[in-house]
């Protein structure tokens, strides 16, 4: 009798064979190779740990080192600024704020730490600088919020760094990983405000620690965006060596290393045997199921959001695999709950998919009961399928705090959001969040929440419940 598992085993070995991958090579030359079930579920736990990293070297290579990519922002160790928010057309990284002027600068810091210097900004105005690295650990903050908005200079550095911390450095930043990303957010209080922004992206600043380079750069494999294919753990052979191991990274290496991936090593798909190209593809798919799963249960269902706060450093995920390739499919580069919360929409109300096809929604705060923060608020529409922003006939892609004053209230003080595809009407339409004509995926952000009652901390728990979406008459 064939069980289940001989039915996956048999489909993927023909889904193989179809596609002509035949081989007669060993897969290596190992002294004990994992049977077949054992080296699928090595691939299984190396793709459900390598996702964050395979994703962040993806968002590396559009942005600073593949030049045709059509997102590419600028080489290593230099600074880019945005004059302008996200738009449907920024494709490079999933579920994008349209809230904030980012400011990028991808470090590579193999041969020399490097130094970001900010100006003095108006305290009013909100603005973080995230330093998340190739683990996807946001692993410092500098801002509003974290260090106030006097002018200052902070170094980062890489994991092998031992040099001395010279004067004028407020603060030193350790990277987990030889490349990390720079992430600036600068608050825009309307599109006329874009001028001041660009004066305080002209004060940011990101420079080597000493003007020479001791190593060459290396050369980077082409990315492609499907990351459950045959290219997955040549991806992540590739971003490890740039990742010495920590403490909770050992058993998940060791097994890695039982199927040929890791710092040093050289894998290569093309050169399975068939039943080993199986065993890969089983395990990568069994992988991505499970990811999608945790991403579906993230945090707390509150009135059909999902409300957790799955974004941290390494303490923070101390080894939980899942929860980080999660987080990372969620919305890859998300803050630490302090510094803002996401709460996810895909449901409404009633537990029903979000689908502006099918129907329309509205989206209530009562009077007095809009979302508590110490900087501003939005609600940002993406497309259901791929989590990017969306084209539409008034180039809106979200509702924030800093347009209330042109949006109209109820009687009672409410303020209603109208989530639809058509216009609600010339009389509704300041309040209108345009949506696809189809699955919808919605994200509240708070930035800077405020841990005081009425509060949405602690994730899940707090005093500031946000309010559902329901089905328009």
């Amino acid at each position: 009798m064939l069980t289940k598992r001989d039915l996956l085993r048999s489909a993927a070995l023909a889904g193989v064979a179809a596609a002509g991958a035949q081989s007669s090579q060993a897969w290596a030359q190992w002294s004990e190779r994992p049977g077949f079930f054992k080296a699928k579920d090595i691939a299984e736990a190396g793709f459900i740990y390598g996702l964050p990293m395979v994703m962040a070297y993806g968002v590396m290579n559009e942005y600073a080192v593949d030049k045709s990519s059509g997102q590419y922002k600028a080489p290593f160790n230099t600074l880019f600024n945005e004059a302008r928010v996200f738009t449907y057309e920024d494709t490079a990284v999933i579920t994008p704020n349209s809230d904030t002027p980012y400011s990028f600068a991808w470090l590579d810091l193999r041969a020399e730490p490097l130094v970001f210097s900010v100006p003095a900004i108006d305290p009013k105005r909100y603005y973080s600088l995230q330093l998340n690295d190739l683990n996807t650990y946001n692993f410092g903050y500098v801002g509003t919020r974290a260090t106030g908005s006097d002018a200052g200079s902070y170094m980062i550095v890489g994991p092998r760094w031992t040099g001395v911390t010279p004067a004028g450095i407020k603060k030193v930043f350790r990277s987990t990983t030889d490349f990390c990303l720079g992430l600036l957010r600068t608050q825009l209080f309307d599109p006329a405000d874009i001028e001041a922004v660009k004066k305080i992206q002209a004060g940011y600043k990101a420079q080597p620690l000493s003007s020479f380079l001791n190593q060459p750069a290396p050369s980077f494999p082409k990315f492609e965006k499907d990351l459950v294919r045959t290219e997955f753990f040549e991806y992540l052979d590739f971003a490890l060596q740039f990742a010495p191991a920590l403490p909770e990274d050992r058993w998940i290496r060791e097994q890695l290393a039982r199927i040929g991936v890791g710092p040093g090593k050289s894998f290569d798909f093309r050169s399975l045997s068939l039943e080993d190209k199986a065993e890969i593809l089983l395990g990568m798919k069994e992988g991505e199921r499970k990811v999608s799963e945790a991403v579906a249960t993230l945090g707390k269902d509150i009135n059909g959001w999902r409300v957790g706060a799955p974004f941290g450093d390494a303490a923070f995920f101390h080894g939980d695999w899942l929860m980080r390739a999660a987080a990372a499919k969620a919305g890859i580069y998300g803050s630490d709950a302090v510094e803002a919360m996401y709460p996810l929409g895909k449901v409404d109300v009633d537990g029903k998919e979000l689908d502006c096809s099918k129907s329309s929604y509205t989206l209530t705060f009562p009077a007095e009961q809009l979302p508590p923060v110490n900087a501003f608020w939005s609600v940002t529409m993406y497309d259901g399928k791929t989590q990017l922003l969306v084209k539409n006939p008034i180039n809106r892609y979200l509702i924030n705090s800093p347009m209330l004053p042109h949006m109209k209230c109820g009687s009672d003080g409410s303020l209603t959001i109208y989530v639809q595809n058509k216009s609600p009407g010339a009389d509704k339409e300041a309040n209108w969040l345009p949506a696809p004509d189809g699955p919808i995926y919605v994200v509240m952000r708070l930035y800077w929440p405020k841990t005081t009652p009425p509060s949405i901390l602690p994730a899940g728990e707090g005093t500031w419940k946000p309010p559902g979406f329901k089905r328009a008459s």
